[in-house]
């Protein structure tokens, strides 16, 4: 699973608006826009919550750390 704040740095190092996010996973704005500010995993429905992580991991976002501690995101850039 994944966190809110990895959310929002994962979009921010691939350059997404909060618009093409959703657009990518499906989901309206307005549910991203609900999960990107909570700590920690999101409180919501956990099927879209994997959908956004396996969007991003497709884009080559990795997600590092422990949720609540220190979460993070890498960009593996493919050449």
């Amino acid at each position: 699973m994944i966190s809110g704040r990895q959310i929002r740095a994962a979009r921010a190092l691939l350059g997404w608006s909060g618009q093409e996010l959703a657009d990518k996973c499906g989901i309206s704005l307005k549910t991203l826009r609900r999960y990107e500010p909570q700590n920690g995993i999101p409180v919501g429905n956990t099927k879209v919550l994997e959908s956004i992580e396996t969007v991003l991991e497709g884009h080559g976002i990795i997600f590092t750390g422990d949720l609540v501690k220190d979460p993070g995101v890498i960009l593996n850039q493919k050449d």
